[in-house]
This record gives C-alpha cells, structure tokens and sequence, in this order.
C-alpha cells in the first residue's frame, strides 16, 4: 500500500489561498521546474474541505452566552457556516507546455481526482499546448466543439497564439467556471455563497517566444493579464528566468522578457524563485527555493526565506533547511 504523497510543511504557509486581487509569480530555470510546486498549489487549493466543526460557546453559560468566531487554519476553505458569503475554491489553470493527461497523473499521486473535479465544477482546464500551432489540431478540436476524446477534462483549447485570441478564450473559461461553481453551489442549497476563483497559468512567458505578432508585446499580455485578473479571486502564474533570459538583454526577445518578468514581480504579493544549486548537482538536493516579497506590500507580510528542496522518483518532494 503506497502511502498519499502530502506537500511540504515549510512550504504550506505560503501555498493557502491567497489573500484578494493577490498575484503570486514562480520562477523556474532550466533543470529547476516548477510543476511540482504548481502541483502543490492545486493540492492546496482543491483538495476536500475539513469537515466543519460545530460551533463553539463560551463557557459561562449566562445570558450572554454567544457562538464564537471560527478560526481558519492556512489555506483552509471556508464554508457556508463561516458566514461571510465566501465558498469553495475553484481553479482555472492553464498550460503552454503540458497538457491535461500530464497534471491529471501527476495530481493523482497527490490524491487529486481532476477529472471529478472538472465534471463538479471546481476546475476549468484550458489547453495552450496541443492546438497552439497545429492546423490539424485546432481543426479537431473546433469539429468537437472545443473537446477531444483523448482530452475529456480539457475545458478549451486554444487555436491561436494571437493574444487577442488567448485573452478571449481565458476570459470565456473564467466566465464558464464561474457559472458552473455557481450552479453547483444554487443547487446545493448555498446559492448564497460565492464562488472564488483562483487562475493559475503555466509558462505564460511562452506566448512572448513564441513572437506569433510581429508587433505583439510583454506590455500586450500585462494587460490581459489584468483584465483576467480584475475577474478572479487570485492570480499564480509561472515564468522563466533562465540567465539566458533574464541577463544578457541583447535581442529583442531578452529585453521584452526581463520587462515582463520584471513588472510581474512588481505587481506580486509573494515571489518564488527555483534555481539550481550554486555549487552544482547534490544527489540529495534538486535545488533551492526562495521566497521574496514581491513588490505589492497591501497585503499580509511575506518572510523572506530560502530552502533545498529534492523531488523523488515518485513525485514527492522534500524541502529543508541548510545544513539538515
């Protein structure tokens, strides 16, 4: 019997729901990923609620006995009963390089269903990888009304890299799942609850390689981005920061990612940075990650911190201190 692989306890303070309008950017490198800590974000997002406690009173059992305030543990939902019209979570996460069948295994060790989650409503996946530049592709997926066979789970597909293109499909998955947590919650009997949605979105930096305009820009996706933004609860989203990238800023493309990159980090309420170890490969560390506040101070503090982390065979991941 294979033991459920849990996210790491340093990590969990900073991968609850995040706070309101709140935007969270990881940056990874070559040899350095970021999808087990993408996957570790929708565990802590979608993974089922704790089973509410009843309330409690105090104890004085006078006339003014009164039930008290519940607490939240870091990145619990709240429910119905905590009574400030806020409900579950729901996810749209979308994916330049990786498609649905690639998350769903991978989430499936953590002990998610993404399947279950997207016919429930808490999951919208949009797929930025198959039919991105496929005409083949693209023409499959329109005749399928946005599905194909192999892909149940997907929500929709991008079929073109223009950015106009990408923010209306976007806003349109952000629209649908809206709808249908709503749905769900109207007919459960929560009607009154709002949904909150979190967008994740991986490798968005990939639409600024990709150059599909001539004339298209970091600046073009930053608004889209916010305009997405202004819709969700919270906002992750994974980047590159590869040297190459980030430091010479000879080409266009260079110049066009760091500004983008940078501006991101600006906007952020929190930023984690994956790198590969300074003095080369350890066979027991896989590299380090460090945790920045961002340049949005408006809401809770962020410590700024640095761990090692290894990622196992089998998917789980170990983050520790130096020098443990």
């Amino acid at each position: 019997m294979t033991s459920r692989i849990t996210s790491p306890a340093l990590l969990e303070p900073y991968l609850g729901l995040p706070e309101e309008a709140a935007l969270v950017v990881i940056t990874g490198v070559l040899g350095a990923s970021t999808n087990w800590l993408v996957l570790r974000y929708l565990h802590s997002l979608l993974k089922p609620a704790p089973r509410a406690r009843p309330p409690t009173r105090a104890p004085t059992g006078g006339a003014d006995d009164t039930t008290t305030t519940r607490h939240h543990f870091p990145g619990e939902p709240r429910t119905e009963q905590d009574g400030d019209g806020e409900g579950e979570v729901c996810v749209v996460l979308v994916s330049f390089l990786r498609d649905f069948t690639f998350w769903k295994e991978s989430a499936g060790r953590l002990g998610l269903d993404l399947d279950g989650l997207v016919r429930r409503g808490r999951l919208g996946f949009v797929d930025g990888l198959s039919g991105l530049f496929s005409p083949v592709a693209a023409a499959a997926v329109i005749h399928s009304g946005g599905r194909t066979a192999q892909s149940s789970g997907v929500s929709a597909t991008l079929t073109s890299p223009l950015i106009a293109d990408v923010g209306r499909v976007l806003h349109a998955a952000v629209d649908e799942l809206q709808a249908k947590a709503a749905t769900a919650l109207s007919d459960n009997g929560t009607g009154n609850v709002k949904p909150r949605v979190v967008l994740v979105v991986d490798q968005l930096d990939f639409l600024l390689a990709a150059r599909a305009e001539s004339s298209a820009s970091g600046q073009d996706l930053q608004n889209i981005l916010l305009d997405l933004r202004e819709k969700v609860h919270a906002t992750v989203l994974t980047l590159s920061a590869d040297e190459p990238l980030v430091v010479s800023q000879t080409t266009a493309l260079e110049k066009e990612h760091v500004a983008f990159i940078l501006s991101l980090a600006h906007e952020a309420w929190a930023v984690l940075s994956l790198r590969l170890l300074d003095t080369g490969v350890a066979k027991d560390v896989s590299g380090v990650v460090r945790i920045t506040p961002g340049g949005d101070d408006s809401g809770k503090k962020v410590d700024e911190k640095e761990f090692l982390y290894h990622v196992g065979g089998d998917g789980g991941v170990r983050v520790f201190e130096r020098g443990q």
